[in-house]
């Protein structure tokens, strides 16, 4: 096992998920008029809907997916009797209908975006790195599909298993587990982690007013009296 898997797979997520929650902590602190999705609506309506609507829809089907997938204890399923291949098959079909949803989403937000010049103009480079990373992220991770079609007993689904729950839970072996994986799934993995080291300094920070704004689920009813 060479220094740099080491480092990528074993050091890495530590560093993403620190400059993650304490970047997104100094930048909601700090700046908080940045703290926003930048919507283009009020420059160009045209085709937004559909392509915000496909694009979240996939991509949080593909992070909760990611999320029980991977941290879900192996026993868990061993003892609901269902196999590691069965589950693998489930993550396939349900990655690709989520990716696929999730690709033509993007690639309807990048088209108008790039092709319509209004919104071309007010485009930063922060914004064209973003998009470039989320589509070879995604890109990468539906290529993983094809080759996990090939070994469908779901090894290396463990395997990936194993490496996330030994990084959530602090144990110092988990790029161990998956030295011998295919490089696809390795490339997917450093670019996702990247995302999370990137996301303070992106739009992405608006992820977080929607995760609070299901606090106002519990909010009393607002009271609005006639004069």
């Amino acid at each position: 096992m060479s220094l740099l898997h080491s480092f990528l797979f074993g050091v890495y997520p530590y560093i993403a998920a620190t400059v993650f929650l304490l970047g997104s902590l100094i930048r909601f602190e700090r700046e908080q008029y940045t703290w926003k999705s930048d919507s283009s609506q009020l420059l160009y309506h045209g085709r937004l809907r559909l392509g915000s609507i496909l694009f979240h829809v996939g991509i949080l089907g593909l992070f909760l997916g990611h999320l029980v997938g991977l941290l879900t204890p192996v026993a868990f399923w061993d003892a609901l009797g269902i196999s590691h291949g069965f589950k693998q098959q489930v993550a396939m079909v349900a990655g690709g209908v989520m990716g696929t949803l999730c690709l033509i989403g993007l690639v309807i937000l990048l088209q108008r975006r790039l092709a319509h010049a209004r919104l071309a103009a007010v485009t930063t480079r922060g914004d064209k790195l973003l998009l470039a990373w989320l589509l070879i992220t995604l890109l990468l991770g539906l290529s993983t599909i094809a080759v996990s079609a090939e070994h469908l007993d779901g090894h290396v689904m463990v395997q990936l298993m194993a490496w996330a729950q030994h990084v959530t839970t602090f144990r110092g072996d988990a790029s161990s587990y998956i030295v011998d994986i295919p490089l696809v799934y390795k490339a997917h993995l450093f670019m996702g982690l990247t995302l999370f080291l990137i996301f303070p300094f992106t739009r992405l920070v608006h992820v977080w007013s929607g995760l609070a704004s299901v606090t106002y689920l519990g909010r009393a009813w607002q009271l609005v009296r006639p004069r």
